[in-house]
């Protein structure tokens, strides 16, 4: 399971997201897309759980928004906005 990194702050609009992460003293600029699965990983969801509304939101196929949704974790663990941990273990 991912959660936003405690150094990450961002700024949310129609047209997507600022993001900045205060350790590195770098900011992202994230499509609407890339937005929401933001904010739905803010609000807890699980991989899986983001997958299924992006699919929803933006109609498409589940396996299409299951690799994207994944991809795009995968991006933000490199750049350090996101971690990794397991569910229920305090952090």
């Amino acid at each position: 399971m991912y959660r936003v990194s405690d150094t990450v702050r961002s700024t949310h609009n129609e047209d997507g997201a600022i993001v900045l992460d205060v350790r590195q003293g770098q900011m992202f600029n994230l499509n609407f897309v890339g937005s929401r699965i933001l904010e739905l990983l803010k609000s807890g969801s699980t991989e899986s759980a983001i997958a299924d509304e992006i699919s929803r939101e933006f109609d498409v196929s589940r396996d299409l928004a299951e690799n994207d949704v994944r991809e795009f974790l995968q991006t933000l663990k490199k750049c350090h906005l996101v971690e990794e941990h397991e569910p229920g273990v305090a952090v």
